[in-house]
């Protein structure tokens, strides 16, 4: 039978019940939950202590106290969120410039450039081309914080998956989950553990050593999931979980001359960006660099960048406007975030959140309250895929409370981490997922019968390096 225009609009009106709210709704939600509790908790705080050594601010245990009850109103919430905003504004700032910075990089081609070239050097080589494109965008990830991003590379995959007899799950998977293991770790990715280690007053990008580990971990488990499933289908094609789009979109001979290829430029830029994160390690490491330093060294990067890329002033700064302006969401949803703990600070209610929540998880075994807090973290990045707004949302409370419950800071930013990026290959409200999918004309579903059991294999090795980084007190 046909359908009636009001049949399809109540059809229409169904599929869009449960679409996502945007994430901004989200943290304003958590705003007025926050205001909310201030009136509902008793009012109360800890007293905190300056460690000289390390120059943070630790709480004192058993030190809460009751004070007067301060709730804050509807109407204060505006400007708590502006509080919030001007609060975070270092951190807001630093996100821009370093946008700005690596859209100055991406314009100049030379991601393109060096992973066509790496696809057309090992064509011939077969299945070593998966593990040399996950460790390439790895690179991306764990420094720049390429994740979204990581779509336009997608398309160079499939070609160099298709030339070697693989399909199009091959190509986007060596591309997107190398992007994806080098986010998580994040040696050096300013989004999401420099952020949460500034929340956490840690020395910037400190305790490498776990994550380049964990960032092995992740590499060699994904690289041999993608070529055992590569091997499959070479051996079978109709065993490709996207059969039919192959015989859609696979109809001739492959043109890898078409492929971008390394210009002069390319290699200074490489160079450029090499030497810079030579020097970003050493002013962390030895001159105590912190965000405005790391803005300045960002920004000068950027330029020289666009200078040896033959780029004129104007063109450097239009190309950083435009890098600054796509991550405006990202920027802003950190101010916002801090809105929640402005609340809860006027209210003095998140040190009794943190209280409770210590005298609660504190009975627990220590096992179960490091993969409790990062059970939690997992679930939460379904809701805020956002890492900086994760970090600014999160990190307030879960530092004191690791403080009162003998986790260190560091286990912390890493519970943090792993929470925030591992489950992005699987959510549909992932720019990254979503948008590589649409590149490659994956269907969502077909992604996730791949995906699955690589995403559990990934939240177990996440599960038992929170569980050794506990151990030994990192």
């Amino acid at each position: 039978m046909k359908p009636t225009p009001g049949m399809e609009t109540n059809q229409v009106k169904k599929r869009n019940f449960f679409k996502m709210p945007h994430t901004f709704v989200i943290i304003i939600f958590f705003i007025f939950f926050a205001a909310l509790l201030t009136y509902l908790l008793p009012a109360g705080e800890f007293e905190r202590v300056k460690d000289e050594a390390t120059g943070q601010t630790l709480v004192v245990e058993n030190t809460f106290k009751s004070v007067e009850q301060s709730p804050v109103s509807i109407l204060d919430i505006p400007l708590a969120i502006v509080h919030g905003l001007v609060g975070a504004a270092d951190v807001v700032f630093f996100i821009f410039i370093i946008g700005g910075v690596f859209q100055i990089i991406n314009s100049t081609g030379t991601i393109e450039a060096v992973a066509a070239r790496v696809g057309k050097a090992f064509v011939n080589k077969g299945l070593i081309i998966i593990p040399i494109f996950l460790i390439l965008f790895s690179v991306g990830g764990f420094t720049m914080g390429m994740s979204a991003e990581v779509m336009a590379f997608v398309p160079i995959g499939i070609v160099i998956a298709r030339s070697l007899g693989y399909d199009a799950i091959t190509g986007t998977a060596m591309v997107m989950l190398g992007a994806a293991s080098g986010f998580t770790a994040g040696l050096l990715n300013p989004f999401n553990v420099g952020i949460a280690q500034a929340i956490a007053e840690l020395p910037m990008f400190s305790g490498m050593w776990l994550r380049a580990i964990l960032l092995v971990t992740l590499l060699f488990s994904t690289s041999l999931y993608i070529i055992r499933y590569a091997r499959k289908v070479k051996k079978d094609p109709t065993t490709s979980l996207v059969y039919d789009l192959e015989k859609e979109e696979n109809r001739g001979e492959i043109d890898l001359s078409a492929l971008p290829a390394v210009k002069v430029t390319h290699i200074l830029t490489i160079l450029s960006v090499i030497a810079g994160f030579g020097v970003l390690i050493w002013g962390v490491s030895s001159k105590g660099w912190w965000m405005e330093e790391l803005a300045a060294f960002f920004l000068s990067l950027g330029i020289i960048v666009g200078f040896l890329s033959k780029y004129g002033p104007s063109k450097i700064a239009s190309e950083f406007v435009k890098g600054a302006s796509a991550i405006t969401f990202g920027a802003f949803i950190v101010g916002i975030a801090k809105g929640v703990v402005v609340v809860l600070e006027q209210g003095y209610v998140i040190d009794s959140v943190v209280n409770g929540l210590a005298a609660t998880i504190g009975q627990l075994p220590a096992s179960v309250q490091v993969l409790g807090m990062y059970t939690f973290q997992n679930i939460l990045n379904i809701f805020i895929t956002s890492g900086t707004g994760q970090a600014a949302t999160t990190m307030p409370v879960l530092v004191p409370l690791s403080d009162l419950i003998n986790i260190t800071r560091q286990t912390t930013v890493l519970i943090f981490q792993l929470g925030d990026g591992l489950s992005n290959i699987m959510l549909p409200t992932s720019a990254m997922l979503m948008g590589s999918l649409a590149v490659s004309k994956i269907k969502y579903n077909r992604w996730i019968r791949f995906m699955w059991p690589l995403f559990l294999i990934w939240f177990s090795i996440g599960a038992v390096f929170v569980l050794i980084a506990h151990g030994i007190s990192y």
